[in-house]
């Protein structure tokens, strides 16, 4: 079966045998643009194995900017994603890597502009799902299917527990947490998947707590 353009693929029921080429690469991409909180100057993204070996014939390229430019996956205008980023400034480089990773569908996607840069590895598992394994340097299990909060701070006691009490406080159920650090005594991401989306007013109690440098959300 032949595919006239990436949206045959990644449309509103995600048919084809590429999802994991497309839907999943869409994703990681709109999750990087999610934490990176606006649109960067550059993109560099690297594919890796079955990525990096067919993303032009699949449409991989084309989905991955889609999600950078924070188009959802059935949205139309992934099909010219390329084109778009072009007209709107988005510098977009592609690179084919060598090295053998844990998983095929293995993509790292470098954000910037003149304030920050972002460095995100995600995998896409199959079925336009996908987790993000590294943030940053951080090592981390986030699906992107649900509702999350990613909290970075300085690691000391209390800390974890604190956050938590800000969402119990709020009647907010934790599905799943853990915690990241690169070195003890240093800065550590805690990465929490929720239940249900949270406000503005969550966030901005827990960014208040002490030790705490940072607070993104992501809504699904």
């Amino acid at each position: 079966m032949k595919y006239r353009t990436v949206f045959d693929i990644i449309g509103p029921i995600m048919i084809g045998p590429s999802s994991s080429h497309t839907a999943g690469a869409a994703r990681i991409g709109r999750v990087a643009r999610t934490l990176f909180g606006r649109q960067p100057k550059s993109a560099e993204i690297s594919f890796y194995g079955s990525f990096a070996e067919t993303y032009r014939g699949h449409g991989t390229d084309v989905a991955i900017v889609g999600g950078i430019l924070d188009f959802d996956t059935f949205d139309p205008r992934i099909k010219n994603s390329l084109a778009i980023a072009q007209q709107t400034g988005l510098d977009v480089r592609f690179i084919e890597e060598e090295a053998v990773t844990d998983h095929p569908n293995t993509a790292r996607v470098r954000l910037s502009d003149d304030d920050e840069m972002l460095e995100l590895v995600g995998i896409s598992i199959g079925g336009g799902k996908i987790e993000i394994i590294e943030l940053n340097g951080f090592q981390l299990r986030l699906s992107g299917n649900h509702p999350a909060i990613l909290v970075v701070h300085n690691d000391r006691y209390g800390t974890i527990a604190a956050v938590s009490n800000v969402l119990a406080k709020y009647e907010i159920n934790i599905g799943h947490m853990e915690v990241s650090r690169k070195e003890k005594g240093k800065d550590a991401l805690m990465v929490i998947e929720v239940d249900q989306n949270v406000d503005d007013v969550l966030l901005n109690e827990v960014a208040s707590l002490p030790y705490i440098l940072k607070v993104t959300k992501i809504h699904d």
